[in-house]
């Protein structure tokens, strides 16, 4: 389970760097930096986080077999909800109200949250290898 939970994380934080570097060159192309807080978050939670966690459950095994999975839904959700809120709370696209703009935003941050916790407490829940 671990094995596939390390290449579905690897893989969406490739297309999270994919759509932060394009919004990049596009902010960088324009002139206009109005991205610059989602171009920021979609690289770090999105790719680094998402990368991280995938190389960890890659290199090491935890006992926790279903928490591996909850923790994984939690990251993917979370920085999705996390970005696409802020996109939604600063750039208002499509005439959104503000105040599901607003909720989608705390709502998807704190699902994120919720993540970094569980992989603390995955952190700890390692299997002990034996020496090479």
């Amino acid at each position: 389970m671990q094995e596939k939970w390390s290449l579905r994380l690897i893989r969406i934080a490739a297309l999270f760097g994919l759509v932060g570097t394009v919004l990049g060159s596009h902010m960088a192309g324009s002139g206009s930096y109005a991205f610059k807080p989602i171009h920021a978050h979609i690289l770090l939670v999105g790719w680094l986080s998402l990368f991280s966690w995938g190389v960890f459950y890659r290199i090491y095994k935890v006992r926790a077999k279903k928490l591996v999975a909850v923790q994984g839904w939690t990251g993917i959700i979370g920085a999705i909800g996390l970005t696409s809120g802020m996109w939604l709370q600063f750039i208002r696209p499509f005439g959104v109200n503000e105040t599901l703009a607003l909720i989608f935003y705390i709502v998807g941050g704190t699902i994120l949250l919720a993540s970094f916790a569980l992989f603390a407490v995955v952190t700890f829940m390692t299997e002990k290898t034996s020496k090479r």
